[in-house]
């Protein structure tokens, strides 16, 4: 699954969930225009914009603008960001309606006969909690993002949601924080980062926002990187034991070899001079496999080879002094 097949795949089952309420339909497209919008002026009129880089969501929030306030957005701009290679669809609204609808969202306010911007969520936009949920989920829509774990990678998920403002960024974490969601804000080039790291806490938030299909596919992920993990981790592991088996093999063998050729080998009891004929015989096979072919338990023959590399060293040390 594709980062971003996965990021767009939770957006449009947003959209397509879509909401009931109207107050919640102004909370979510109140938050889109947060973070993918900004004020334009063309002569004495003021009006906005609003950036995206998906044509079905794009087309949603334009049915939001034109549902709740008789909007009129026009495309200004469709193609490739040369930066990053992904899509981007700029549109605009610029009518007498503008300021209003700016005022409406709790995005600006009137200074005298001047429009300012608002850096704080206006209340009344989150009055229930159908309008919080609504509210999040616009804000994903706009400039949100998931990233799945790559092959081999132990962490990796990351979900984030970028704002232009500080205090924007930190009222959104404290947002989540009433659903028990507890994300991070970091500055990052011109924006703040409000971002989640763990699966947990991702599918908390996927949860929050209805996206099911998304929670499933975020659960099916998980499971079968949990498995390969799983499988990677056995084969580590019997590798590392094959490893540790051939070179308690060879240094049996070498031991061995050198009770033959010093005539020892001979005069050894009958069970330790067996066992290491077998050896000899197959110097690749396990302990079990000697054990089957001699008769005895696995520790007995263990214990065996122990004894024949350690009279082997004892040889070697007496020849030394």
């Amino acid at each position: 699954m594709a980062d971003k097949n996965f990021t767009g795949t939770i957006k449009r089952e947003i959209v397509k969930n879509g909401f009931e309420n109207a107050c919640c339909k102004t909370a979510a497209l109140s938050a889109f225009l947060r973070v993918t919008g900004s004020i334009v002026r063309s002569g004495g009129t003021v009006g906005f914009e609003f950036v995206t880089e998906s044509e079905r969501v794009a087309e949603y929030f334009i049915g939001l603008a034109e549902e709740l306030f008789g909007a009129e957005l026009q495309v200004v701009q469709a193609g490739t960001d040369k930066r990053n290679g992904k899509g981007r669809l700029v549109f605009r609204c610029l009518s007498e309606r503008s300021p209003y609808i700016l005022f409406e969202l709790g995005i600006a306010e009137r200074e005298g006969d001047t429009l300012a911007l608002k850096f704080d969520i206006g209340e009344y936009l989150l009055e229930n909690e159908c309008c919080k949920r609504a509210f999040i989920a616009g804000a994903f829509c706009g400039s949100g993002s998931c990233m799945l774990p790559k092959e081999g990678q132990r962490g990796g998920y990351h979900l984030e949601v970028v704002f232009s403002y500080p205090s924007l960024a930190e009222e959104f974490c404290a947002l989540l924080e009433t659903f028990d969601i507890l994300a991070r804000c970091v500055p990052r080039k011109h924006g703040y980062v409000v971002y989640l790291k763990s699966r947990e806490s991702i599918s908390d938030f996927l949860a929050l926002l209805g996206a099911e299909h998304s929670l499933f596919s975020l659960e099916e992920f998980s499971l079968q990187k949990d498995a390969r993990n799983r499988i990677n981790r056995i084969a580590n592991c019997m590798q590392k034991n094959y490893d540790k088996s051939v070179l308690a093999s060879v240094a049996q063998v070498r031991a061995i070899e050198k009770l033959r050729e010093s005539g020892q080998l001979e005069r050894l009891e009958a069970g330790l001079r067996a066992a290491a004929e077998a050896r000899l015989a197959d110097k690749e096979a396990s302990l079990t496999e000697l054990a089957r072919r001699l008769g005895v338990s696995k520790s007995c023959v263990n214990h065996r080879l122990r004894k024949l590399l350690k009279t082997a060293e004892e040889i070697a040390e007496g020849r030394d002094e």
